[in-house]
């Protein structure tokens, strides 16, 4: 992974976004029948859901960190892009798996990125607390 950096995680904040519309459209459309008939569609749309939501929170983050480059603030706001843009992949990325019949071991997958999820919410509140105060 690129070293995270406000320009990065604004890229990262892109792709996500972008891809998690196409991924909400195609689950609501292409995918429709085939994920009512295996009763995987709310599963779908928390992976869109969790998707789109941590991707405006990439960028959120991105502009707040700007101001804060090269400070322990903005190094807990890295922490929290990766921490964040691992999450995205693994929790959303394996409850998308699984919702078009992926094998029962990519189960596990989705606890271990929604803790990745929760550990870049903490780090953004230490960036938050480290944060110099105006």
């Amino acid at each position: 992974m690129a070293a995270m950096k406000p320009r990065t995680t604004v890229l990262a904040a892109g792709l996500f976004g972008v891809s998690a519309v196409i991924l909400g459209a195609f689950g609501a459309h292409a995918l429709r029948a085939t994920l009512l008939e295996r009763g995987m569609a709310g599963v779908w749309e928390t992976a869109v859901q969790f998707h789109l939501l941590h991707a405006v929170a990439l960028l959120g983050l991105a502009g707040w960190w700007r101001g804060q480059e090269g400070s322990i603030a903005g190094r807990r706001a890295a922490w929290a892009a990766r921490a964040w843009v691992i999450g995205i992949v693994l929790f959303s990325g394996s409850l998308y798996l699984l919702a078009l019949g992926a094998p029962r071991w990519v189960g596990p997958i989705t606890p271990v990125g929604g803790l990745a999820l929760i550990a870049g919410w903490i780090a953004l509140l230490a960036a938050g607390v480290a944060a110099t105060s105006d």
